[in-house]
Protein backbone atom coordinates (compact mmCIF):
# COMPACT_ATOMS: atom_id res chain seq x y z
CA UNK A 1 0.00 0.00 0.00
CA UNK A 2 3.48 2.29 0.55
CA UNK A 3 4.47 1.53 -2.43
CA UNK A 4 1.05 2.06 -3.97
CA UNK A 5 1.07 5.59 -2.71
CA UNK A 6 4.17 6.95 -3.30
CA UNK A 7 3.47 5.31 -7.16
CA UNK A 8 0.61 7.62 -7.04
CA UNK A 9 2.21 10.65 -6.04
CA UNK A 10 5.31 9.99 -8.74
CA UNK A 11 2.52 9.55 -11.19
CA UNK A 12 0.42 12.56 -10.59
CA UNK A 13 2.51 15.30 -8.43
CA UNK A 14 -0.59 17.30 -8.16
CA UNK A 15 -2.26 15.45 -5.71
CA UNK A 16 -1.15 16.82 -1.82
CA UNK A 17 -0.45 14.75 1.15
CA UNK A 18 -4.02 14.49 1.81
CA UNK A 19 -5.49 13.90 -1.40
CA UNK A 20 -2.70 10.73 -1.79
CA UNK A 21 -3.92 9.77 2.06
CA UNK A 22 -7.81 9.72 0.52
CA UNK A 23 -7.38 8.10 -2.55
CA UNK A 24 -5.27 5.15 -1.02
CA UNK A 25 -6.35 5.17 2.72
CA UNK A 26 -4.27 3.13 5.22
CA UNK A 27 -7.15 1.42 6.98
CA UNK A 28 -9.97 1.16 4.62
CA UNK A 29 -10.15 -2.14 2.29
CA UNK A 30 -8.45 -1.61 -1.05
CA UNK A 31 -9.00 -4.32 -3.29
CA UNK A 32 -6.70 -5.51 -6.11
CA UNK A 33 -8.29 -7.14 -9.31
CA UNK A 34 -6.87 -8.47 -12.54
CA UNK A 35 -9.14 -7.98 -15.85
CA UNK A 36 -8.39 -8.51 -19.56
CA UNK A 37 -9.12 -6.15 -22.44
CA UNK A 38 -10.38 -7.05 -25.95
CA UNK A 39 -7.11 -7.23 -26.73
CA UNK A 40 -5.73 -9.98 -24.23
CA UNK A 41 -3.88 -6.89 -22.41
CA UNK A 42 -3.63 -7.76 -18.13
CA UNK A 43 -5.01 -4.84 -16.33
CA UNK A 44 -4.44 -4.44 -12.66
CA UNK A 45 -7.69 -2.39 -11.14
CA UNK A 46 -7.57 -0.83 -7.98
CA UNK A 47 -10.92 -1.22 -5.75
CA UNK A 48 -11.65 1.95 -2.97
CA UNK A 49 -15.51 1.91 -1.44
CA UNK A 50 -16.29 -0.65 -4.18
CA UNK A 51 -15.59 1.57 -7.11
CA UNK A 52 -12.19 1.08 -9.09
CA UNK A 53 -10.05 4.32 -8.66
CA UNK A 54 -6.62 3.10 -10.41
CA UNK A 55 -5.78 0.97 -13.37
CA UNK A 56 -2.39 -0.20 -14.20
CA UNK A 57 -1.21 -1.14 -17.81
CA UNK A 58 2.39 -2.18 -17.93
CA UNK A 59 3.60 -0.33 -15.19
CA UNK A 60 1.41 2.74 -15.55
CA UNK A 61 -1.03 3.83 -13.62
CA UNK A 62 -4.21 5.82 -14.89
CA UNK A 63 -7.15 7.46 -12.99
CA UNK A 64 -10.94 6.01 -13.25
CA UNK A 65 -13.70 8.47 -14.36
CA UNK A 66 -14.46 7.94 -10.69
CA UNK A 67 -11.31 9.39 -9.36
CA UNK A 68 -11.24 12.01 -11.83
CA UNK A 69 -15.07 13.13 -10.48
CA UNK A 70 -13.31 13.87 -7.29
CA UNK A 71 -10.07 15.38 -8.66
CA UNK A 72 -11.50 16.77 -11.90
CA UNK A 73 -8.60 19.40 -12.71
CA UNK A 74 -6.37 15.89 -11.72
CA UNK A 75 -5.35 16.25 -15.89
CA UNK A 76 -5.30 18.72 -18.68
CA UNK A 77 -8.83 18.69 -19.92
CA UNK A 78 -10.42 18.45 -23.34
CA UNK A 79 -14.16 18.88 -24.13
CA UNK A 80 -16.04 17.65 -26.90
CA UNK A 81 -19.64 17.24 -27.79
CA UNK A 82 -22.29 15.14 -25.84
CA UNK A 83 -23.39 12.71 -27.98
CA UNK A 84 -19.29 11.77 -28.82
CA UNK A 85 -19.46 10.10 -25.22
CA UNK A 86 -21.49 6.77 -26.68
CA UNK A 87 -18.89 6.74 -29.58
CA UNK A 88 -16.06 6.95 -27.21
CA UNK A 89 -17.87 4.27 -24.55
CA UNK A 90 -17.87 2.20 -27.53
CA UNK A 91 -14.17 1.89 -28.11
CA UNK A 92 -13.14 4.60 -30.57
CA UNK A 93 -10.23 7.60 -30.30
CA UNK A 94 -11.36 10.95 -29.90
CA UNK A 95 -10.72 12.92 -33.29
CA UNK A 96 -9.90 16.39 -33.25
CA UNK A 97 -12.88 17.74 -35.06
CA UNK A 98 -15.01 16.50 -32.07
CA UNK A 99 -12.77 18.51 -29.50
CA UNK A 100 -14.20 21.79 -29.02
CA UNK A 101 -11.90 24.79 -28.97
CA UNK A 102 -13.15 27.29 -26.03
CA UNK A 103 -12.27 31.21 -26.15
CA UNK A 104 -9.12 30.53 -23.49
CA UNK A 105 -7.71 28.30 -26.45
CA UNK A 106 -6.44 24.61 -25.77
CA UNK A 107 -4.53 23.52 -23.25
CA UNK A 108 -0.87 22.87 -23.40
CA UNK A 109 0.23 19.23 -23.69
CA UNK A 110 3.18 17.28 -25.39
CA UNK A 111 2.68 14.21 -27.36
CA UNK A 112 1.69 11.18 -24.90
CA UNK A 113 0.09 13.52 -21.98
CA UNK A 114 -2.30 11.67 -20.33
CA UNK A 115 -5.48 14.35 -20.63
CA UNK A 116 -9.00 13.98 -19.83
CA UNK A 117 -11.81 14.29 -21.81
CA UNK A 118 -15.00 16.53 -20.80
CA UNK A 119 -18.49 17.18 -22.07
CA UNK A 120 -19.51 20.65 -23.18
CA UNK A 121 -20.74 22.47 -20.08
CA UNK A 122 -19.44 20.07 -17.34
CA UNK A 123 -15.86 20.03 -16.05
CA UNK A 124 -16.51 16.74 -14.63
CA UNK A 125 -14.05 14.54 -16.96
CA UNK A 126 -16.16 11.24 -18.71
CA UNK A 127 -12.98 9.48 -20.54
CA UNK A 128 -9.44 9.09 -19.88
CA UNK A 129 -6.93 9.18 -23.10
CA UNK A 130 -3.18 10.08 -24.22
CA UNK A 131 -2.40 12.17 -26.54
CA UNK A 132 -1.15 11.22 -29.56
CA UNK A 133 0.22 15.22 -30.81
CA UNK A 134 1.04 17.98 -28.81
CA UNK A 135 -1.04 21.40 -28.96
CA UNK A 136 1.17 22.58 -31.50
CA UNK A 137 0.47 19.45 -33.64
CA UNK A 138 -2.81 19.87 -33.29
CA UNK A 139 -3.42 23.35 -33.96
CA UNK A 140 -1.32 22.92 -36.64
CA UNK A 141 -3.19 20.42 -38.72
CA UNK A 142 -6.42 22.44 -38.88
CA UNK A 143 -7.69 20.09 -35.78
CA UNK A 144 -7.89 17.09 -38.16
CA UNK A 145 -7.08 13.52 -37.59
CA UNK A 146 -7.07 11.54 -34.33
CA UNK A 147 -6.09 13.14 -31.44
CA UNK A 148 -6.43 11.18 -28.57
CA UNK A 149 -6.14 7.31 -27.67
CA UNK A 150 -8.83 6.84 -25.34
CA UNK A 151 -7.89 4.51 -22.31
CA UNK A 152 -10.80 4.11 -20.30
CA UNK A 153 -14.50 6.13 -20.31
CA UNK A 154 -17.85 6.83 -18.68
CA UNK A 155 -19.99 3.94 -19.40
CA UNK A 156 -17.36 0.95 -20.51
CA UNK A 157 -16.50 -2.19 -18.65
CA UNK A 158 -14.36 -0.98 -16.10
CA UNK A 159 -16.77 1.82 -15.08
CA UNK A 160 -19.69 -0.75 -14.80
CA UNK A 161 -17.14 -2.42 -12.08
CA UNK A 162 -18.46 0.31 -10.05
CA UNK A 163 -21.46 1.73 -8.44
CA UNK A 164 -22.36 2.79 -12.13
CA UNK A 165 -22.73 6.27 -10.63
CA UNK A 166 -23.27 9.49 -13.45
CA UNK A 167 -20.69 12.04 -13.46
CA UNK A 168 -21.54 15.02 -11.31
CA UNK A 169 -22.41 18.52 -12.80
CA UNK A 170 -19.38 20.54 -11.98
CA UNK A 171 -19.52 24.29 -13.82
CA UNK A 172 -16.39 25.44 -16.28
CA UNK A 173 -13.58 26.95 -15.11
CA UNK A 174 -14.19 30.48 -17.15
CA UNK A 175 -15.19 33.77 -15.90
CA UNK A 176 -16.34 36.93 -17.79
CA UNK A 177 -16.67 37.39 -21.06
CA UNK A 178 -15.63 33.76 -21.67
CA UNK A 179 -18.12 32.33 -19.68
CA UNK A 180 -20.65 34.52 -21.15
CA UNK A 181 -19.49 33.15 -25.01
CA UNK A 182 -19.57 29.69 -23.48
CA UNK A 183 -23.01 29.91 -22.53
CA UNK A 184 -24.30 31.43 -26.21
CA UNK A 185 -22.41 28.34 -27.31
CA UNK A 186 -24.06 25.69 -25.17
CA UNK A 187 -27.49 27.42 -25.69
CA UNK A 188 -26.88 27.25 -29.27
CA UNK A 189 -25.82 23.43 -28.88
CA UNK A 190 -28.96 22.66 -26.95
CA UNK A 191 -31.44 24.04 -29.77
CA UNK A 192 -31.76 27.07 -27.69
CA UNK A 193 -32.82 25.78 -24.36
CA UNK A 194 -30.17 26.64 -21.99
CA UNK A 195 -32.42 24.42 -18.55
CA UNK A 196 -32.49 21.39 -20.52
CA UNK A 197 -30.00 18.17 -20.60
CA UNK A 198 -27.84 16.71 -23.37
CA UNK A 199 -27.23 13.56 -22.48
CA UNK A 200 -26.36 10.71 -25.37
CA UNK A 201 -28.82 8.39 -26.41
CA UNK A 202 -27.31 5.08 -26.99
CA UNK A 203 -29.51 4.06 -29.65
CA UNK A 204 -28.17 7.09 -32.07
CA UNK A 205 -24.79 6.93 -32.19
CA UNK A 206 -23.21 9.58 -34.08
CA UNK A 207 -19.45 9.33 -35.47
CA UNK A 208 -17.10 11.79 -34.52
CA UNK A 209 -15.27 12.77 -37.86
CA UNK A 210 -19.32 14.21 -38.38
CA UNK A 211 -18.69 16.35 -35.56
CA UNK A 212 -16.97 19.05 -36.77
CA UNK A 213 -17.48 22.80 -35.03
CA UNK A 214 -19.64 23.63 -38.61
CA UNK A 215 -22.12 20.91 -37.64
CA UNK A 216 -23.45 22.91 -34.40
CA UNK A 217 -27.52 22.73 -35.80
CA UNK A 218 -26.90 19.60 -36.89
CA UNK A 219 -25.91 18.15 -33.29
CA UNK A 220 -28.62 20.77 -31.75
CA UNK A 221 -31.26 19.07 -34.00
CA UNK A 222 -30.23 15.78 -32.88
CA UNK A 223 -30.54 16.54 -29.36
CA UNK A 224 -34.07 18.33 -29.16
CA UNK A 225 -35.37 15.25 -30.79
CA UNK A 226 -33.84 13.08 -27.88
CA UNK A 227 -35.39 15.66 -25.60
CA UNK A 228 -38.89 15.55 -26.98
CA UNK A 229 -38.55 11.65 -26.87
CA UNK A 230 -37.61 11.83 -23.19
CA UNK A 231 -39.72 14.70 -22.37
CA UNK A 232 -42.88 12.61 -23.98
CA UNK A 233 -41.57 9.18 -21.67
CA UNK A 234 -41.59 11.02 -18.59
CA UNK A 235 -45.05 12.38 -19.00
CA UNK A 236 -47.87 10.13 -19.33
CA UNK A 237 -50.52 11.18 -22.26
CA UNK A 238 -53.92 12.03 -20.91
CA UNK A 239 -57.55 11.81 -22.59
CA UNK A 240 -55.67 10.38 -25.57
CA UNK A 241 -57.71 9.35 -28.09
CA UNK A 242 -56.58 6.16 -30.19
CA UNK A 243 -54.95 8.15 -32.89
CA UNK A 244 -53.06 9.92 -30.73
CA UNK A 245 -51.78 6.52 -28.73
CA UNK A 246 -51.25 4.94 -32.20
CA UNK A 247 -48.83 7.88 -33.11
CA UNK A 248 -47.41 7.97 -29.77
CA UNK A 249 -46.40 4.40 -29.97
CA UNK A 250 -44.97 4.68 -33.62
CA UNK A 251 -42.81 8.14 -32.41
CA UNK A 252 -41.46 5.95 -29.59
CA UNK A 253 -37.58 5.41 -29.45
CA UNK A 254 -35.84 2.16 -30.66
CA UNK A 255 -34.96 1.77 -26.34
CA UNK A 256 -38.57 1.86 -25.46
CA UNK A 257 -39.67 -0.07 -28.31
CA UNK A 258 -37.22 -2.88 -27.46
CA UNK A 259 -38.44 -2.57 -23.12
CA UNK A 260 -42.17 -3.20 -24.87
CA UNK A 261 -41.01 -5.88 -26.64
CA UNK A 262 -39.66 -7.29 -23.66
CA UNK A 263 -42.70 -6.93 -22.05
CA UNK A 264 -44.57 -8.56 -24.56
CA UNK A 265 -42.69 -11.86 -24.69
CA UNK A 266 -42.08 -12.06 -20.61
CA UNK A 267 -45.78 -12.03 -20.04
CA UNK A 268 -46.38 -14.21 -23.11
CA UNK A 269 -43.88 -16.59 -22.44
CA UNK A 270 -45.19 -17.29 -18.52
CA UNK A 271 -48.79 -16.92 -19.65
CA UNK A 272 -48.22 -19.40 -22.60
CA UNK A 273 -44.97 -21.05 -22.01
CA UNK A 274 -44.36 -21.70 -18.08
CA UNK A 275 -45.69 -23.78 -15.86
CA UNK A 276 -45.96 -24.59 -12.23
CA UNK A 277 -44.01 -27.83 -12.70
CA UNK A 278 -40.75 -25.56 -14.74
CA UNK A 279 -40.18 -24.40 -11.70
CA UNK A 280 -36.94 -24.04 -10.41
CA UNK A 281 -36.54 -22.66 -14.45
CA UNK A 282 -32.83 -21.15 -14.88
CA UNK A 283 -33.42 -17.52 -16.10
CA UNK A 284 -31.01 -18.65 -19.46
CA UNK A 285 -33.55 -21.08 -20.66
CA UNK A 286 -36.48 -18.76 -20.09
CA UNK A 287 -34.89 -16.06 -22.02
CA UNK A 288 -33.31 -18.08 -24.78
CA UNK A 289 -36.01 -20.97 -24.86
CA UNK A 290 -39.24 -19.46 -23.99
CA UNK A 291 -39.39 -15.64 -24.44
CA UNK A 292 -37.49 -16.03 -27.94
CA UNK A 293 -40.05 -18.44 -29.26
CA UNK A 294 -42.89 -15.56 -27.99
CA UNK A 295 -41.03 -13.27 -29.95
CA UNK A 296 -43.34 -11.96 -32.83
CA UNK A 297 -41.84 -12.74 -36.68
CA UNK A 298 -39.70 -9.99 -38.16
CA UNK A 299 -38.55 -8.82 -34.75
CA UNK A 300 -35.51 -9.66 -32.12
CA UNK A 301 -35.11 -9.54 -28.97
CA UNK A 302 -31.55 -7.73 -27.95
CA UNK A 303 -31.47 -6.78 -24.49
CA UNK A 304 -28.16 -4.63 -25.36
CA UNK A 305 -30.75 -2.20 -26.71
CA UNK A 306 -33.25 -2.17 -24.23
CA UNK A 307 -33.08 0.15 -20.99
CA UNK A 308 -32.18 -2.17 -18.71
CA UNK A 309 -29.00 -3.28 -20.73
CA UNK A 310 -29.13 -6.76 -18.69
CA UNK A 311 -31.66 -9.71 -18.47
CA UNK A 312 -30.73 -9.66 -14.84
CA UNK A 313 -32.03 -6.30 -14.48
CA UNK A 314 -35.08 -6.69 -16.20
CA UNK A 315 -36.10 -9.50 -13.59
CA UNK A 316 -35.04 -7.22 -11.02
CA UNK A 317 -37.88 -5.39 -12.15
CA UNK A 318 -39.97 -7.71 -12.81
CA UNK A 319 -38.99 -9.19 -8.93
CA UNK A 320 -39.88 -5.57 -7.58
CA UNK A 321 -43.37 -5.76 -8.96
CA UNK A 322 -43.89 -8.96 -7.23
CA UNK A 323 -44.56 -10.81 -10.25
CA UNK A 324 -42.02 -13.64 -9.91
CA UNK A 325 -39.03 -14.48 -7.30
CA UNK A 326 -35.13 -15.23 -8.93
CA UNK A 327 -32.93 -17.03 -6.67
CA UNK A 328 -28.82 -17.29 -7.26
CA UNK A 329 -29.42 -21.09 -6.49
CA UNK A 330 -25.30 -21.94 -7.22
CA UNK A 331 -22.70 -18.89 -7.55
CA UNK A 332 -23.12 -16.78 -10.62
CA UNK A 333 -26.57 -19.10 -11.71
CA UNK A 334 -29.83 -17.42 -11.18
CA UNK A 335 -33.20 -19.26 -11.82
CA UNK A 336 -36.80 -18.58 -11.06
CA UNK A 337 -37.86 -20.12 -8.21
CA UNK A 338 -41.60 -18.71 -8.12
CA UNK A 339 -44.53 -16.80 -9.72
CA UNK A 340 -47.25 -15.23 -8.94
CA UNK A 341 -49.99 -16.83 -11.58
CA UNK A 342 -52.56 -14.37 -9.80
CA UNK A 343 -50.97 -11.14 -10.56
CA UNK A 344 -53.14 -8.91 -12.16
CA UNK A 345 -50.47 -8.01 -15.11
CA UNK A 346 -50.14 -11.79 -16.01
CA UNK A 347 -54.31 -12.31 -15.75
CA UNK A 348 -54.69 -9.60 -18.38
CA UNK A 349 -52.18 -10.05 -21.00
CA UNK A 350 -53.62 -10.67 -24.28
CA UNK A 351 -51.70 -13.13 -26.57
CA UNK A 352 -50.82 -11.43 -29.33
CA UNK A 353 -52.26 -12.27 -32.78
CA UNK A 354 -50.98 -14.77 -34.84
CA UNK A 355 -49.80 -17.07 -31.85
CA UNK A 356 -51.83 -19.82 -30.97
CA UNK A 357 -52.89 -21.38 -27.62
CA UNK A 358 -51.60 -21.68 -24.48
CA UNK A 359 -50.25 -25.40 -24.84
CA UNK A 360 -48.74 -24.59 -28.36
CA UNK A 361 -45.30 -25.32 -28.14
CA UNK A 362 -45.25 -27.65 -25.22
CA UNK A 363 -44.39 -30.61 -27.69
CA UNK A 364 -41.01 -29.36 -28.43
CA UNK A 365 -40.37 -27.46 -25.45
CA UNK A 366 -37.65 -29.52 -24.34
CA UNK A 367 -35.93 -29.85 -27.80
CA UNK A 368 -36.20 -25.97 -27.96
CA UNK A 369 -33.98 -26.02 -24.67
CA UNK A 370 -30.98 -28.58 -26.27
CA UNK A 371 -31.09 -26.23 -28.80
CA UNK A 372 -30.26 -23.28 -27.01
CA UNK A 373 -27.79 -24.68 -24.72
CA UNK A 374 -23.97 -23.55 -24.76
CA UNK A 375 -21.22 -25.00 -22.70
CA UNK A 376 -20.02 -22.22 -20.52
CA UNK A 377 -16.24 -22.01 -21.26
CA UNK A 378 -14.28 -22.73 -18.33
CA UNK A 379 -10.41 -21.62 -17.60
CA UNK A 380 -8.62 -22.54 -14.50
CA UNK A 381 -6.89 -19.35 -13.01
CA UNK A 382 -4.57 -19.11 -9.89
CA UNK A 383 -4.06 -16.65 -7.24
CA UNK A 384 -0.85 -15.34 -5.73
CA UNK A 385 -0.53 -16.99 -1.84
CA UNK A 386 0.90 -15.28 0.73
CA UNK A 387 4.10 -17.71 0.57
CA UNK A 388 4.57 -17.26 -3.05
CA UNK A 389 4.50 -13.06 -2.42
CA UNK A 390 8.58 -12.93 -3.43
CA UNK A 391 8.39 -14.83 -6.06
CA UNK A 392 5.94 -12.55 -7.38
CA UNK A 393 6.67 -9.12 -5.98
CA UNK A 394 9.04 -8.59 -8.56
CA UNK A 395 6.62 -8.61 -11.64
CA UNK A 396 4.34 -6.32 -9.85
CA UNK A 397 2.03 -8.63 -8.43
CA UNK A 398 0.44 -8.92 -5.07
CA UNK A 399 -1.26 -11.13 -2.55
CA UNK A 400 -4.45 -12.09 -4.25
CA UNK A 401 -3.77 -11.24 -7.71
CA UNK A 402 -5.26 -13.68 -10.47
CA UNK A 403 -3.52 -14.78 -12.96
CA UNK A 404 -3.90 -17.74 -16.11
CA UNK A 405 -1.42 -20.69 -16.50
CA UNK A 406 0.45 -18.84 -19.16
CA UNK A 407 0.90 -15.80 -17.03
CA UNK A 408 2.34 -17.59 -14.46
CA UNK A 409 4.95 -19.19 -17.03
CA UNK A 410 6.13 -16.47 -18.27
CA UNK A 411 6.36 -14.35 -14.97
CA UNK A 412 8.82 -17.67 -14.11
CA UNK A 413 10.84 -17.56 -17.21
CA UNK A 414 11.56 -13.96 -16.85
CA UNK A 415 12.54 -14.10 -13.20
CA UNK A 416 14.66 -17.12 -13.81
CA UNK A 417 16.23 -15.21 -16.63
CA UNK A 418 16.44 -11.61 -15.37
CA UNK A 419 17.84 -13.44 -11.93
CA UNK A 420 20.13 -15.31 -14.38
CA UNK A 421 19.41 -18.86 -12.47
CA UNK A 422 19.92 -21.21 -16.05
CA UNK A 423 22.36 -23.73 -15.40
CA UNK A 424 25.19 -22.99 -17.28
CA UNK A 425 26.08 -26.40 -18.34
CA UNK A 426 22.63 -28.07 -18.59
CA UNK A 427 19.75 -25.34 -19.57
CA UNK A 428 17.32 -27.62 -19.18
CA UNK A 429 18.12 -27.05 -15.18
CA UNK A 430 17.34 -24.02 -12.96
CA UNK A 431 19.28 -22.91 -9.81
CA UNK A 432 17.25 -22.73 -6.92
CA UNK A 433 18.44 -19.71 -5.26
CA UNK A 434 16.70 -18.24 -1.39
CA UNK A 435 13.31 -17.27 -3.14
CA UNK A 436 12.43 -20.14 -5.04
CA UNK A 437 13.97 -22.58 -2.11
CA UNK A 438 11.32 -20.88 0.44
CA UNK A 439 8.86 -20.51 -2.23
CA UNK A 440 9.11 -23.89 -3.72
CA UNK A 441 10.55 -26.72 -1.74
CA UNK A 442 9.03 -28.35 1.21
CA UNK A 443 11.63 -28.51 4.61
CA UNK A 444 13.12 -31.83 3.90
CA UNK A 445 14.02 -30.58 0.57
CA UNK A 446 16.10 -27.36 0.92
CA UNK A 447 19.42 -29.06 2.24
CA UNK A 448 19.35 -31.54 -1.32
CA UNK A 449 17.70 -29.69 -4.16
CA UNK A 450 19.83 -27.25 -5.71
CA UNK A 451 18.68 -27.24 -9.66
CA UNK A 452 15.09 -28.25 -10.98
CA UNK A 453 13.88 -29.02 -14.08
CA UNK A 454 11.93 -26.23 -16.13
CA UNK A 455 8.61 -28.89 -16.10
CA UNK A 456 9.22 -29.26 -12.13
CA UNK A 457 9.22 -25.94 -11.36
CA UNK A 458 6.43 -24.65 -13.28
CA UNK A 459 4.30 -27.59 -11.97
CA UNK A 460 5.63 -27.32 -8.53
CA UNK A 461 4.81 -23.29 -8.96
CA UNK A 462 0.95 -24.01 -10.08
CA UNK A 463 0.49 -26.38 -7.19
CA UNK A 464 1.47 -23.65 -4.70
CA UNK A 465 -0.82 -20.75 -5.63
CA UNK A 466 -3.90 -20.65 -4.85
CA UNK A 467 -6.63 -22.68 -7.07
CA UNK A 468 -9.72 -20.74 -8.97
CA UNK A 469 -11.71 -20.85 -12.28
CA UNK A 470 -13.46 -18.60 -14.35
CA UNK A 471 -17.04 -19.40 -15.69
CA UNK A 472 -18.49 -17.39 -18.76
CA UNK A 473 -21.90 -18.50 -19.94
CA UNK A 474 -23.31 -16.98 -23.28
CA UNK A 475 -24.27 -13.56 -23.10
CA UNK A 476 -23.24 -13.27 -19.81
CA UNK A 477 -20.33 -11.65 -18.04
CA UNK A 478 -17.57 -13.89 -16.63
CA UNK A 479 -17.63 -15.26 -12.95
CA UNK A 480 -14.51 -16.11 -11.53
CA UNK A 481 -14.71 -18.65 -8.52
CA UNK A 482 -12.48 -20.07 -5.71
CA UNK A 483 -11.22 -23.56 -5.96
CA UNK A 484 -11.36 -26.06 -8.91
CA UNK A 485 -14.89 -26.26 -11.03
CA UNK A 486 -16.98 -29.71 -9.30
CA UNK A 487 -17.52 -32.09 -11.82
CA UNK A 488 -20.93 -33.37 -13.01
CA UNK A 489 -21.38 -36.25 -10.63
CA UNK A 490 -22.95 -39.53 -12.04
CA UNK A 491 -23.36 -42.20 -9.62
CA UNK A 492 -25.34 -45.29 -9.18
CA UNK A 493 -27.21 -46.21 -6.25
CA UNK A 494 -29.12 -49.02 -4.84
CA UNK A 495 -33.06 -48.93 -3.94
CA UNK A 496 -35.52 -51.14 -2.81
CA UNK A 497 -35.94 -54.41 -4.29
CA UNK A 498 -32.89 -54.49 -5.84
CA UNK A 499 -33.53 -51.54 -8.40
CA UNK A 500 -30.25 -49.59 -8.80
CA UNK A 501 -31.34 -45.24 -9.69
CA UNK A 502 -28.65 -43.25 -11.68
CA UNK A 503 -28.42 -39.47 -9.61
CA UNK A 504 -26.95 -36.82 -11.06
CA UNK A 505 -25.57 -33.84 -9.36
CA UNK A 506 -23.87 -29.99 -9.90
CA UNK A 507 -25.59 -30.21 -13.65
CA UNK A 508 -26.30 -25.99 -11.84
CA UNK A 509 -22.64 -25.48 -11.93
CA UNK A 510 -22.97 -25.79 -16.00
CA UNK A 511 -25.36 -24.05 -16.40
CA UNK A 512 -27.89 -27.03 -17.41
CA UNK A 513 -31.75 -26.49 -15.87
CA UNK A 514 -31.96 -30.09 -13.64
CA UNK A 515 -35.82 -29.91 -14.46
CA UNK A 516 -35.16 -29.88 -18.49
CA UNK A 517 -32.34 -32.54 -18.09
CA UNK A 518 -34.74 -34.81 -16.29
CA UNK A 519 -37.58 -34.31 -18.52
CA UNK A 520 -35.82 -35.05 -21.24
CA UNK A 521 -33.59 -38.31 -19.82
CA UNK A 522 -37.33 -39.40 -19.11
CA UNK A 523 -38.69 -38.82 -22.88
CA UNK A 524 -35.44 -40.81 -24.19
CA UNK A 525 -35.44 -43.65 -21.35
CA UNK A 526 -39.40 -44.05 -21.07
CA UNK A 527 -38.40 -43.93 -16.97
CA UNK A 528 -39.60 -42.44 -14.53
CA UNK A 529 -37.36 -38.91 -13.31
CA UNK A 530 -37.52 -37.15 -10.33
CA UNK A 531 -35.71 -34.10 -8.65
CA UNK A 532 -34.71 -33.90 -5.44
CA UNK A 533 -32.41 -31.49 -3.03
CA UNK A 534 -28.63 -32.56 -2.88
CA UNK A 535 -27.65 -34.02 0.43
CA UNK A 536 -25.04 -31.43 1.55
CA UNK A 537 -25.12 -28.78 -0.63
CA UNK A 538 -27.52 -25.70 0.39
CA UNK A 539 -29.94 -24.73 -2.73
CA UNK A 540 -29.13 -27.32 -5.33
CA UNK A 541 -30.77 -30.04 -6.16
CA UNK A 542 -30.22 -33.34 -7.92
CA UNK A 543 -31.51 -36.02 -10.93
CA UNK A 544 -32.33 -39.04 -9.95
CA UNK A 545 -33.87 -41.52 -12.93
CA UNK A 546 -34.98 -45.30 -12.68
CA UNK A 547 -31.96 -47.62 -13.70
CA UNK A 548 -28.31 -47.49 -15.22
CA UNK A 549 -29.38 -44.72 -17.36
CA UNK A 550 -25.47 -43.72 -18.02
CA UNK A 551 -25.17 -44.31 -21.64
CA UNK A 552 -27.78 -42.05 -22.49
CA UNK A 553 -26.78 -39.61 -20.09
CA UNK A 554 -23.24 -39.91 -21.27
CA UNK A 555 -24.59 -39.12 -25.09
CA UNK A 556 -26.32 -35.85 -24.05
CA UNK A 557 -23.82 -34.51 -22.11
CA UNK A 558 -21.04 -35.37 -24.24
CA UNK A 559 -22.47 -35.02 -27.89
CA UNK A 560 -25.68 -33.11 -27.56
CA UNK A 561 -24.51 -30.33 -25.06
CA UNK A 562 -20.55 -30.23 -26.07
CA UNK A 563 -19.56 -30.69 -22.46
CA UNK A 564 -15.77 -31.56 -21.94
CA UNK A 565 -15.32 -35.11 -20.83
CA UNK A 566 -13.06 -34.16 -18.26
CA UNK A 567 -15.80 -31.92 -16.20
CA UNK A 568 -18.11 -35.28 -16.40
CA UNK A 569 -17.25 -37.52 -13.31
CA UNK A 570 -18.54 -40.91 -13.44
CA UNK A 571 -19.13 -42.37 -16.59
CA UNK A 572 -16.87 -45.88 -16.09
CA UNK A 573 -20.12 -47.16 -14.31
CA UNK A 574 -21.24 -47.65 -17.62
CA UNK A 575 -23.13 -50.90 -18.02
CA UNK A 576 -21.50 -53.40 -20.29
CA UNK A 577 -23.10 -53.65 -23.77
CA UNK A 578 -24.25 -56.66 -24.17
CA UNK A 579 -25.95 -57.34 -20.44
CA UNK A 580 -29.53 -56.39 -20.19
CA UNK A 581 -30.63 -53.25 -18.28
Amino acid sequence: RRKLRSDVAAAFPTLSTEQLAELVPNKEELNVIKIYSHKGEAITVYMNHRNPILFEVEKVLYPTVYTLWVYPDLLPAFATWPPVLQKLAGGADLMLPGVVVPPSGLPQVQRGTLCAVTLLGNRAPVAVGVATMSTEEMLAAGMKGKGFAVLHTHLDHLWEYGDKSSPPTLAPLVTGSAATESAGDEEELQGKEPGSSCSPEPEQPVDIRDLSLRDRDTCAELLGKEELHENRAAEPAEDASTEDQQEAEDSRTPQEQMDALFNQCFFHALKCKVKKSDLPLLTSTFLGSHMVSCCPAGKQLDIKKSSYKKFSKFLQSMQHQRILQVKELSRGVESIVDVDWKHPDIKAFAVPEGFSSASAGQDSKSEDREQVYHAPEIIPLYGVSTKMIPLFQESGHRKGSILSSSEVRNIIINYVKSNELVDETNKNFVKVNAILCDCLLDKSEQDEISHLKWDELLSRCLERLQPLHQVTFSGQEPVVRKGNIEPIDISIAQRSSNKKVTIIKNLELYGLDPQCVANTLQQKVQASATISPAPGTKDRVQVQIQGNQIHHLAKMLLEEYQLPRKYIQGLEKAPKLGRKK
